[in-house]
C-alpha cells in the first residue's frame, strides 16, 4: 500500500518557507521503509487567508495522511482545519505537532477522533515510526514513541521518543529539493537545536532544554547559499541563541558574502546570544555593515532580579544586556531591548523601576510584550501556585492566554501597567517628550517612573481622543496582544493623528507644577520640533507658539534651532550631536530629519499593511530619528536649497 501524505503549515504571515514540514519530508522521504512508499506534499497558507478555501483545497488532495502544525497564533484554525478534514475524509490519518499541543491531547482530541494522534516532541522520528504503522495497513500506536492518542475511551501516551542527537541524520531540506522553488521569500534556517536555559516563559526548548546539538558547518553553509541563490528576501535564523557559539561569527561572514553575490537576502533577523555581548556587537556590525540588519534585540524581559530567579532566568545578567546595549549606541546600530509585563515576581513598582533605570541607560528603544500564558512551559505547570490569572484574546485564529494577574499584580495594576507601557512607547520610543524626560529626571525634578506614570494618569483621563481611545481599548480588549499593536500606534502618533497628539502632549505639559520652569517649557517645545517623521514625509513645524526657542527653517527638511546653552549640553550628553562634552559653548544648531529608507503612505494598502511597515520602523530607530548638528555644518548637508 503506498500512501499520500500532505504536511499542513498555518503560519503567521505570508510567503514563510515551512521548515518543520521540509524537516520531516526530508527525514521520512530518506528513510528506505518509508520514502519510497509515500507522496509527499507540503500545504502552506497564512493564518489570513480564507478559511473555506484552505478546507477547500486541503480536501481536493484526498490524502491519506495529514500532519498538521500547531502553534499559539494558529490553533483556532487548525481546529477547523482538522474538524472539517476529519467529517469529510473519516478514512483518512491525522498527526498533529508542535508547541501547542504536545502533551496536551486531551484538549485537542476528542475520544471518538480514534485517528488522529499527538505528536509530544521532535517530528522528524516519530513521524517516521507513525507512517510505518500506517504502511502497514493495520496500525498500533502503541508502537510508535513519542505520541497520545485515544483508544476504547483511554488516552494513551506512550514512552518519549529519542531525541535526535546527531543531527545530520536529518537531511537538509534545502539542498534536497523538498522546497517548492520561488513560492517563499522569508526563509527560517537552523544551525543547531536546544537551548542551556530554561526561562519559564518559553516554550522554545520545551522539549529539549538540554545539551545543545549542532549541524555539521559545511552542512549550515550550503543551507546559508542556497538561501542565497533561491532569492530569499529575509531569514530568520532560529536558533535559541544566536551567536553562542564562536562559528557564528563566520557563518555570519558567509551570509553576507553570499548576499553581497547574489543580491540575497536583504535582511536578517535573530534571537541573539543570552550571555555573549562582546561576540553579538560583532556579529551585529558585520551584518550592518553588510546592509542586511539594520537593529539588535536584546531580550531582558524583566530588570527585577526576584523576577529574573522565579522564571530560572537569574543566570542571565542584566548587565549582560546593557553592556551590549551601550556598545551597539557607540557604534551608532539600532537596539531595542524586549520586556514582559507582568512575569511573576514583577510588581507594578519594580516594573516602572527597571524601565526608568533603562531610560537612565539611554536604551534606544522599550518593546513591552504581555505575558502569554504558553503550554509546556514552567510557568504553566506552576500556574497555580503564581497566582497566574488570565484572559483569552478575542479571536477564532489563535488561542493566546495573556497573563492579567499573579500573587504580585492585581488586574488592576496590570492595566496600570499597561498604560504605563503606552506611555513609554509614545512618550519614549517615538520620542513624544523624550527631552523633557531627561531634562526632568537630571534637574531632580521628576524620575522617569513618575513622569511617565503622570502620563499615563492623564492619557487614561482623557477620553476626547482618538490616541487615547486607542489606548484604551487596547488595554480593556487585549489588543496589545497584536503583533502590530506597536506599529499602530506609531501610525496614529506620528502620522495620522500628529496635530491630535500635539495638542494632547500641550495640555499635558501645561497641567503640570514644573510648566512654570522656563527649561521645562524649552525642553518641551525641542521635543514638538524633534518628533520624529515615521514615513517619508516633509517635515512641518508644529502649531505652537514658540517661546523658549528660536526656530528658523533651512531648507526642506532642516531647522536652525537656537536654544539655552544647558539644553545644547543636554543634547551633547544624550550623544544626538556628535559633539564631544566640553568644547564650546553651542546654542545654535540645526534639526535635520533624515529620509533614509523611510517609505511613504501608502493610502492604496490596508492600515494593517502600514502598521506592519511601522512596526519595523519602530525597531530601526536611526532609519527615522532626526539629527542635530552644529550650526557651521549647516551648509556641507546634503539636500539644502
Amino acid at each position: 500500500m503506498n500512501i499520500k501524505v500532505t504536511f499542513v503549515e498555518l503560519s503567521a504571515f505570508e510567503a514563510i518557507l515551512p521548515l518543520a514540514s521540509g524537516y520531516m519530508q526530508a527525514y521520512a522521504q530518506h528513510d528506505p521503509e518509508v520514502g519510497p512508499r509515500c507522496e509527499f506534499e507540503i500545504y502552506s497558507a497564512p493564518v489570513s487567508a480564507d478559511r473555506e478555501k484552505v478546507i477547500a483545497e486541503l480536501l481536493d488532495r484526498r490524502s491519506d495522511v495529514y500532519a498538521i502544525s500547531c502553534y499559539v497564533w494558529n490553533i483556532g484554525f487548525a481546529r477547523a482545519v482538522l474538524a472539517a478534514l476529519h467529517e469529510r475524509l473519516p478514512g483518512a490519518a491525522f498527526i498533529l505537532g508542535g508547541p501547542q499541543v504536545m502533551r496536551h491531547a486531551h484538549e485537542y482530541v476528542a475520544p471518538e477522533q480514534e485517528n488522529v494522534v499527538v505528536c509530544n516532541g521532535e517530528g522528524e522520528k516519530t513521524m517516521a515510526q507513525y507512517l510505518r504503522q500506517i504502511l502497514g495497513g493495520a496500525p498500533d500506536f502503541a508502537e510508535v514513541p513519542g505520541i497520545s492518542f485515544w483508544r476504547g475511551g483511554e488516552l494513551v501516551t506512550t514512552e518519549a521518543a529519542e531525541r535526535v542527537r546527531d543531527l545530520m541524520e536529518v537531511p537538509s531540506p534545502f539542498t534536497s529539493g523538498v522546497f517548492e522553488e520561488g513560492k517563499y521569500t522569508t526563509a527560517i534556517l537552523e544551525t543547531n537545536r536546544g537551548c542551556p536555559f530554561s526561562c519559564g516563559f518559553c516554550f522554545w526548548g520545551a522539549a529539549t532544554n538540554d545539551k545543545v546539538h549542532k549541524f555539521e558547518d559545511q552542512r549550515v553553509r550550503d543551507d546559508i547559499t542556497w538561501i542565497s541563490k533561491n532569492n530569499f528576501v529575509s531569514l530568520f535564523i532560529a536558533d535559541a541563541n544566536w551567536g553562542m557559539a564562536p562559528r557564528d561569527v563566520e557563518l555570519t561572514r558567509h551570509l553576507v558574502a553570499c548576499s553581497e553575490e547574489n543580491g540575497y537576502p536583504v535582511m536578517v533577523a535573530m534571537a541573539a546570544a543570552k550571555n555573549k555581548p562582546d561576540r553579538m556587537a560583532e556579529i551585529t556590525e558585520i551584518l550592518v555593515q553588510g546592509g542586511l540588519l539594520t537593529s539588535q534585540p536584546i531580550s531582558l524581559q524583566s530588570m527585577s532580579s526576584r523576577t529574573l530567579d522565579l522564571v530560572d532566568r537569574s543566570n542571565i545578567k542584566p548587565e549582560t544586556y546593557t553592556e551590549l546595549q551601550r556598545t551597539l549606541r557607540e557604534k551608532r546600530i539600532s537596539s531595542y531591548i524586549e520586556l514582559i509585563w507582568p512575569l511573576p515576581g514583577e510588581t507594578l513598582e519594580s516594573f516602572k523601576e527597571g524601565i526608568a533605570e533603562l531610560c537612565r541607560l539611554r536604551a534606544d528603544t522599550l518593546i513591552i510584550y504581555p505575558q502569554l500564558l504558553l503550554h509546556n512551559t514552567s510557568i504553566y505547570a506552576k500556574r497555580d501556585i503564581l497566582g497566574v490569572q488570565v484572559e483569552r484574546v478575542p479571536s477564532d485564529v489563535t488561542e493566546a492566554d495573556v497573563v492579567v494577574a499573579t500573587n504580585w499584580v492585581s488586574r488592576e495594576e496590570y492595566e496600570r501597567g499597561t498604560w504605563f507601557s503606552y506611555a513609554v512607547h509614545s512618550l519614549y520610543n517615538l520620542r513624544g517628550l523624550y527631552y523633557l524626560a531627561n531634562y526632568l529626571e537630571r534637574s531632580g525634578v521628576s524620575r522617569f517612573e513618575d513622569f511617565l506614570t503622570d502620563a499615563a494618569t492623564y492619557f487614561e483621563s482623557r477620553t476626547d481622543t482618538e490616541v487615547t481611545s486607542f489606548f484604551r481599548d487596547s488595554v480593556a480588549k487585549l489588543w496589545n496582544y497584536d503583533f502590530h499593536n506597536f506599529g499602530m500606534v506609531a501610525h496614529l502618533v506620528l502620522h495620522s493623528h500628529r496635530e491630535e497628539f500635539d495638542a494632547l502632549l500641550v495640555d499635558f505639559a501645561r497641567s503640570r507644577p514644573w510648566w512654570d520652569d522656563p527649561r521645562a517649557r524649552a525642553a518641551f517645545e525641542l521635543d514638538l520640533l524633534a518628533r520624529p517623521y515615521i514615513y517619508l514625509a516633509r517635515p512641518r513645524l508644529p502649531r505652537h507658539d514658540f517661546t523658549e526657542l528660536r526656530v528658523e527653517p533651512r531648507g526642506r527638511t532642516a531647522s536652525l534651532v537656537e536654544m539655552p546653552a544647558d539644553l545644547a549640553a543636554l543634547l551633547i550628553d544624550l550623544d544626538v550631536t556628535g559633539l564631544e562634552t566640553g568644547r564650546e559653548r553651542v546654542t545654535r544648531l540645526v534639526l535635520d530629519h533624515p529620509r533614509g529608507r523611510k517609505l511613504p503612505f501608502m493610502p492604496e494598502r490596508s492600515l494593517e499593511h502600514n502598521a506592519s511597515y511601522c512596526q519595523g520602523m519602530v525597531l530601526r530607530l536611526r532609519e527615522y530619528l532626526p539629527s542635530w548638528r552644529p550650526e557651521r555644518e549647516a551648509a556641507a548637508l546634503p539636500g539644502r536649497r
